[in-house]
């Protein structure tokens, strides 16, 4: 379980960068609270941040699902895919969001493997 683990707290610091890098943007560009919108660089910020927020509601109980009734190393190594998945569409899509494309690919195979073997894994349970 601990490679499960570590990835968790790797998607969560990844969260809480991306949501710091919100507060950031939002200072350097004056844009006041609780505005969202105003500031094409802010508003891709914060669209990276609450994207990431939307597919993390589904890839951490996923996880740990898969985790606790599958294989924690497999979970892990979903959870990895997904965490790079992130990181790529974070990056792309701030620089241009029409870019954002293999990011959301790779974020999607591992929600989908995390997906996969957490219904594997319950299923399993029914034995």
């Amino acid at each position: 379980m601990g490679y499960a683990a570590i990835a968790s707290f790797v998607m969560l610091v990844l969260y809480f960068v991306l949501a710091a890098n919100v507060g950031r943007v939002r200072g350097k560009t004056g844009l006041k609270a609780p505005a969202v919108t105003g500031n094409a660089d802010f508003e891709r910020a914060y669209r990276v941040q609450m994207n990431t927020l939307e597919h993390m509601a589904v890839a951490l109980p996923a996880l740990w699902i898969y985790a606790a009734f599958g294989s924690a190393k497999w979970a892990a190594a979903a959870g990895a895919v997904w965490i790079l998945g992130r990181l790529v569409y974070a990056v792309a899509y701030v620089r241009d969001p029409s870019r954002r494309g293999p990011g959301m690919l790779v974020t999607l195979a591992g929600e989908l493997w995390l997906l996969g073997g957490a219904g594997w894994a319950a299923v399993g349970l029914l034995r």
